[in-house]
């Protein structure tokens, strides 16, 4: 006799529907980059305590806590959908504009010091410059994305650039250069991995090496030279100029304007292979190596763990580009992997440059070792970065979809 059929009394869900579901609730985790962010963070405060050991200027459980802070706020952003920002250029230009010149507003900036005004006191100093480094990304991002990979145009382009040189313009009212800086290199990649045509990219290059010799040229015309002897210019400070001038020649000043340079070298060198211990670094402890735990963090790291310390710290910045990559090639719109490009472009940048003034290969600024660095804006922000690359990662895996942006073009 047949078997009645068998009647299940719920019905089991489709696989494909349950895992379609769980990805939604949980967007994907990217397991190479939480563990080097894990990394790079420990590392960094493991360098940073002994960089602020006995220094009541600065506080190591506040840059933990700042560190986990910045850890929360990456998850928030993961899972939220990046997306949802690709239509706010005109948002995101005000924002930039109110973040840079927010240090003039009279009661509320206070001056960084050799007549810098970019930081503002809430509770505590911010530089709202640094957090400007997003909006720039995000303004950046959502100008080439509209042109979807390619910019012959030149009245277009010539658009474009203009949008993007606002900020740079803002910042150099503080003046910080070296943010500046930063913003002029987040701009190019965006023209680069946007599609701007080579040619007018060159022409650019061209324009702005020839706009850099005017102004030295036109700030020579303008100096005052006053009476005791020393001469007071009119388009960069002083000091700026003098930074310049003695990474062109370290020997120019020792005892002056190229002291820095000299004990960073000092310390660099005597790390040797493998260092002089944890918290054993002699120009550090000393107080002969200036700005330690913020600008030449990367010396104290040199200094008391010796090459072998510095090859971590390569090896691990290394991964994390590499890994940021792979996350740009998953990306399935052209705002995703401009997001992720700008804010490799300006990692990279700035560990090129913090490393290399501190050997005298680049000129002396006030650019931050990510993730090393002390400091509250500079870690908040680079965690704000991270979510957002984590974004991209997390919104095209999450919603199944193949390939890349540059399968579907």
């Amino acid at each position: 006799m047949a078997q009645p059929p068998q009647i299940n009394s719920v019905r089991t869900p489709d696989k494909a529907v349950v895992d379609a579901t769980r990805s939604r609730r949980f967007p994907s985790l990217n397991l190479p980059l939480v563990v080097v962010v894990a990394l790079l963070a420990g590392y960094g405060l493991v360098v940073v305590y002994s960089a602020v050991y006995g220094d009541p200027d600065y506080s190591f459980p506040r840059q933990a806590a700042l560190v986990a802070a910045g850890a929360v706020v990456m998850i928030v952003l993961w899972r939220f959908d990046y997306r949802r920002l690709s239509e706010f250029t005109t948002l995101f230009l005000i924002v930039n504009v109110v973040l840079i010149l927010s240090p003039h507003i009279p009661g509320l900036g206070t001056d960084a010091g050799m007549g810098s005004q970019s930081w503002i006191k809430l509770g505590i100093q911010v530089q709202p410059g640094e957090f400007a480094k997003i909006t720039v990304i995000l303004l950046d991002a959502s100008v080439m994305a509209c042109y979807g990979g390619r910019l012959d145009d030149l009245r277009e382009y010539l658009k474009a650039l203009g949008i993007m040189l606002i900020p740079f313009l803002c910042i150099m009212t503080q003046p910080d250069l070296g943010t500046g800086l930063v913003y002029l290199f987040i701009g190019a990649v965006a023209l680069v991995v946007g599609g701007a045509r080579p040619k007018f990219l060159l022409v650019t290059l061209a324009a702005g090496i020839v706009a850099v010799a005017c102004v030295f040229a036109l700030d020579e015309v303008l100096a005052v030279r006053n009476a005791d002897g020393t001469v007071e210019y009119k388009l960069l400070k002083n000091y700026q100029r003098a930074r310049l001038l003695v990474f062109l020649d370290p020997e120019l000043d020792p005892t002056g304007d190229g002291y820095n340079l000299k004990q960073a070298q000092i310390a660099i060198g005597s790390g040797g292979l493998f260092g002089q211990g944890y918290m054993q670094g002699s120009q550090h402890a000393l107080g002969i190596l200036p700005e330690a735990p913020t600008d030449f963090i990367f010396c104290v790291l040199a200094e008391e763990l010796g090459f072998f310390g510095v090859v971590v710290l390569l090896g691990l910045y290394l991964v994390l580009v590499l890994v940021s990559f792979r996350i740009a090639g998953s990306a399935g719109d052209l705002f995703g992997l401009l997001i992720v490009m700008c804010v490799v472009g300006m990692w990279l940048f700035q560990i090129l440059e913090n490393i290399g003034m501190t050997c005298g290969l680049m000129p002396i600024t006030g650019i931050p070792l990510p993730f090393m660095s002390y400091g509250s804006t500079g870690t908040i922000m680079n965690f704000i970065m991270l979510g957002l690359v984590g974004s991209v990662w997390a919104h095209n895996t999450a919603t199944g979809k193949k390939g890349s942006y540059a399968d579907t073009r």
